[in-house]
């Protein structure tokens, strides 16, 4: 693994990778991460970003800088053509097939590399997404209960209903682990309503949800959630 600023493997002539999601089946398969922050033998903590819908993980990686910190890695994969899903996070699932399966291997691929390179607990890797990366996360989570913090920045559960008995049987537990919801109350992409029923979702699998409503704000991420964000990472590091 490179150190900030860097690939997590060598980049093909189609612009992906040999790195961490090389394995992966589907369109985000083998797909560039982005490495960031604390090289390895130095990381301390990890954050998975996942970006929205149109942009990239260097992007994701940029909209993070107020919360970099020394011992922080950030590992951020890029979705193939920039998009995690091709139809609307309320869309049926199978409409959103092979993407949404592709992206959640992908969640699990960079976790494990984590793990693995960064010799770190799951406890210190903090699955956060923007937007359409939120959605990602949050359905990650939901569908693997486990150790990692969860961030969904102006995200949700996907599918048309936020469903908490379609999540009820997912093998793990999520008890006690940190989750952060935040959304505008303008945002025209993500309900409240949805926000609120994806932090039930997260809450009957036993995690510690903090939610929060923006007045007067739209998609976007504000200086509370990074505040949030940051106090989340000082406490992994120590700092």
């Amino acid at each position: 693994m490179t150190g900030a600023g860097g690939d997590t493997g060598e980049e093909r002539a189609d612009g992906c990778t040999d790195g961490p999601t090389a394995g992966v089946a589907g369109p985000h398969g083998g797909c560039r991460v982005v490495a960031a922050g604390a090289p390895r033998g130095a990381a301390e903590a990890a954050v998975v970003a996942l970006h929205g819908r149109g942009t990239t993980a260097q992007g994701v990686v940029n909209l993070l800088e107020p919360v970099h910190r020394h011992g922080v890695t950030v590992l951020a994969p890029d979705a193939e053509r920039s998009r995690w899903l091709p139809y609307a996070a309320d869309a049926p699932h199978e409409h959103n097939e092979p993407h949404l399966s592709s992206a959640l291997a992908v969640v699990d691929a960079v976790v494990a590399d984590a793990v693995d390179r960064l010799g770190l607990d799951r406890e210190r890797v903090v699955l956060l997404g923007f937007s359409q990366g939120a959605g990602i996360a949050a359905e990650y989570a939901a569908r693997n209960p486990g150790p990692s913090p969860v961030v969904a920045l102006s995200g949700s559960l996907l599918g048309p209903d936020v469903d908490p008995g379609a999540y009820a049987g997912a093998d793990g537990t999520a008890a006690g682990v940190p989750v952060f919801l935040g959304v505008g109350a303008d945002d025209p992409y993500v309900p409240v309503a949805r926000m609120r029923a994806t932090a039930d979702v997260l809450r009957a699998l036993g995690a510690d949800v903090t939610e929060r409503v923006y007045e007067g704000v739209g998609h976007e991420v504000t200086d509370d959630e990074f505040a949030w964000v940051d106090d989340l990472l000082a406490g992994l590091v120590g700092d």
